[in-house]
């Protein structure tokens, strides 16, 4: 078994940390704010004050952090508490949190060069994902690296090999452009048709296993009957990671209207308050917008 070292214990980190504790790993455990790392503690996890002491001994080491600039600060941050001054040589790399795949693709040069095997592994599936085991992980990074990983990450849900570095962060924006597009359907679906005089409960099950089918449908939709948008992936992250997509898209010269219409009104849903609710939060920017239904 490996000795695991994740940095980034938030609301993905905690539940995939118990899976490999699970599964018979040994991991350490680091988090900006320690109280979060410190949770792990009951579950057979080893806590470190810094991520350079997080790293020092670990075979593999994962961050779930929340943006690239954090991976940067962690890995490459001036003072002696950067990880990559403590990593051995040979140690294996993976970021599964959401960057621009120019981010991971600089990291993995600088890693590389300092005797590292890298992977970009980002995930989809939430909380509820994580929790199973059932992730769909996208990871990009040589072919060598992913077979190192493939344990590991097995553990975590079902890992695919999508290219060269960069390609894994590639596939999780393709990931974020449907799951907001679609989010962004549903809402207003079901929103027409409660303002309509239909049950969007009902309307939601007589959609269930047509064309309209889909993940979102199931969950984020179910979140939007009950007005359930306690955060599990946030607004806020969603928002990140599409701004991300239409950077990406802009700068191969690619027109994306569709992703760019649904930026705009996260965006909108992130300044009127919405931001740390559940994705499926932005029903509530769309129901803001509208005028009363005349009696």
């Amino acid at each position: 078994m490996s000795h695991i070292t994740l940095l980034g214990c938030g609301l993905m980190g905690q539940p995939m940390a118990r899976r490999l504790l699970a599964a018979g790993h040994a991991l350490t455990a680091w988090n900006r704010s320690r109280a979060k790392a410190e949770v792990l503690l009951a579950d057979g996890a080893m806590v470190a004050d810094t991520p350079a002491e997080a790293v020092s001994r670990a075979d593999v080491v994962i961050t779930m952090l929340q943006d690239g600039e954090a991976v940067r600060e962690v890995l490459f941050g001036s003072g002696h508490a950067s990880a990559v001054q403590t990593m051995r040589t040979g140690t294996l790399f993976i970021d599964m949190g959401s960057i621009l795949p120019e981010q991971a693709r600089d990291h993995a040069t600088r890693l590389e060069a300092a005797g590292v095997a890298t992977l970009d592994a980002p995930v989809s599936g939430g909380t509820l994902g994580a929790e199973a085991g059932t992730l769909a992980i996208m990871a990009g990074g040589t072919a060598e690296a992913f077979e190192r990983a493939r344990e590991v990450l097995s553990v975590l849900g079902r890992p695919v090999h999508v290219g060269p570095a960069g390609s894994g962060q590639l596939a999780k924006l393709a990931n974020q452009m449907i799951v907001g597009i679609t989010i962004g359907a549903v809402a207003e679906a079901l929103l027409l048709a409660e303002r309509g005089g239909a049950d969007p409960a009902k309307v939601r099950e007589a959609l269930r296993g047509g064309f309209a089918e889909s993940r979102i449908l199931e969950v984020h939709g179910q979140r939007i009957v009950e007005g359930d948008f306690a955060k599990r992936g946030s607004l806020a992250i969603q928002l990140k990671d599409l701004r991300n997509a239409m950077h990406t898209a802009m700068g191969m010269q690619m027109d994306a209207p569709i992703t760019q219409a649904l930026t705009g009104l996260y965006a909108q849903a992130a300044e009127h308050g919405f931001g740390e609710l559940d994705q499926s939060g932005l029903y509530c920017e769309l129901a803001r917008r509208q005028p009363p239904i005349n009696p």
